[in-house]
């Protein structure tokens, strides 16, 4: 037993082998789920596809460690690249293949008409303000909703309660959101960039603004880093890198593009706050607190949410789907490590998640639903919400460094 694997088990408590077996029992429980879920219909091949991609998708973040604010604040805190090298991969990636998908779907990017389900979003100021809550919610509570739900695979103590603020957030959203539709939504462009430039020019205007920020990474990244040792490959060593070892950025962005490119093809574009937000809005029509109407947001594209009928959903099934795979991951990589929360975790996720669930409601989406697959799809709304996530973000790790010791 290598060095490696000694000081790991000893960590967890558990051998390789009773991990690997309990890691295996979590996935073949996700695949038989998948299995029973298909039938002929539309329908049921639908939601064993959303559990088996939301499977895969855990399994990617947890291994890559996909955090869109804790790549962001390895960057502003320490000058590390690698954790947004791999978005700005997966956004490459992505827009790369939906313009695949565009071209065979729609040919031509007539105007008026947008891509099937595309999440192509109204572009307004009450996006850039949802966006920067958002932001500032991510750096109260530690994470992005996305990395909450797969740290919830790893026993986080803070992602129960980032969660359950979350649902909180989107109760408040969905008080907020008519006046603030009537005011300034309502009358908002949709802009999707094809049909401006067409797909060429979107294709090729993205991929630039992509590597105009990748270098700018790179400039402002520190030097010096110690280049890893050489280590002769074997099967033991290829076994750690891929089961317990962070995957190399290009690998975890490659494997994110793709798979939103095949989320999309097949069922929706990638998000992971429909059912979130759709619990929530059951829970407060029935407890009578929700507006009457609420108006226009069953029309525009975007992480939607709806009154629940019933308990199967396809973004529900890819959201389990993603804290199981996140959880078989964990386990595998012995990083599986449930704690009991202490009260600033608590306060810290609540509050947190309020914010992001806010942001989420207002703008459609998070930064999964609204500024990967947005972007990926050619919407100037992933764009605005990049901005402004990312300065919201930055304001709200100066705001904790001062307020709570220690962050």
């Amino acid at each position: 037993m290598t060095t490696t694997e000694t000081i790991a088990e000893a960590r967890v408590g558990h051998p390789f082998p009773a991990r690997a077996l309990a890691s295996a029992a979590v996935l073949a429980a996700l695949l038989a789920g998948a299995f029973v879920l298909y039938a002929p219909s539309a329908e049921a091949r639908a939601l064993s596809f959303s559990l088996l991609i939301g499977t895969l998708f855990g399994v990617v973040l947890q291994r890559s460690r996909f955090c869109f604010f804790c790549n962001f604040r390895d960057f502003y805190e320490k000058r590390e690249p690698r954790g947004v090298l791999a978005i700005l991969v997966a956004l490459a990636v992505g827009v790369a293949l939906y313009h695949v998908v565009f071209i065979t779907w729609m040919p031509v990017p007539i105007e008026g008409r947008l891509p099937p389900t595309a999440h192509v979003g109204p572009v307004s100021p009450v996006l850039a303000l949802a966006a920067l809550v958002f932001g500032l919610g991510m750096a109260v509570s530690g994470s992005c909703l996305s990395a909450h739900l797969y740290r919830l695979g790893e026993g986080s103590p803070t992602a129960p309660f980032a969660l359950l603020g979350a649902g909180i957030g989107f109760v408040a959203g969905f008080l907020t959101w008519n006046p603030l539709f009537l005011a300034v939504t309502a009358r908002s462009p949709i802009v999707w960039l094809p049909h401006a430039i067409g797909y060429s020019g979107t294709l090729v205007l993205s991929l630039a603004v992509i590597a105009i920020l990748a270098v700018v990474v790179l400039a402002l990244s520190r030097s010096g880093a110690s280049p890893a040792s050489a280590e002769p490959l074997s099967l033991r060593v290829v076994a750690r890198r891929v089961f317990v070892e962070r995957w190399p950025a290009a690998a975890g962005g490659a494997a994110v593009g793709v798979i939103a490119m095949l989320a999309y093809f097949r069922v929706a574009p990638l998000g992971v706050t429909a059912e979130l937000g759709s619990l929530a809005r059951t829970a407060a029509n029935g407890a009578g607190i929700l507006p009457e109407t609420l108006y226009g947001l069953d029309t525009l594209r975007g992480c939607a949410t709806v009154i629940k009928e019933t308990l199967l959903s396809n973004n529900g099934l890819f959201v389990l789907g993603l804290v199981g795979g996140s959880f078989a991951a964990a386990l595998l990589a012995g990083q599986f490590k449930p704690k009991w929360p202490t009260g600033s975790q608590a306060v810290r996720g609540l509050a947190g998640g309020a914010l992001m669930g806010w942001g989420a409601m207002t703008g459609l989406g998070c930064t999964v639903g609204v500024l990967l697959s947005g972007i990926h799809a050619g919407a100037l709304a992933g764009w605005v919400f990049l901005a402004f996530a990312t300065a919201g973000a930055a304001l709200g790790i100066s705001l904790m460094r001062r307020l709570v010791p220690g962050y």
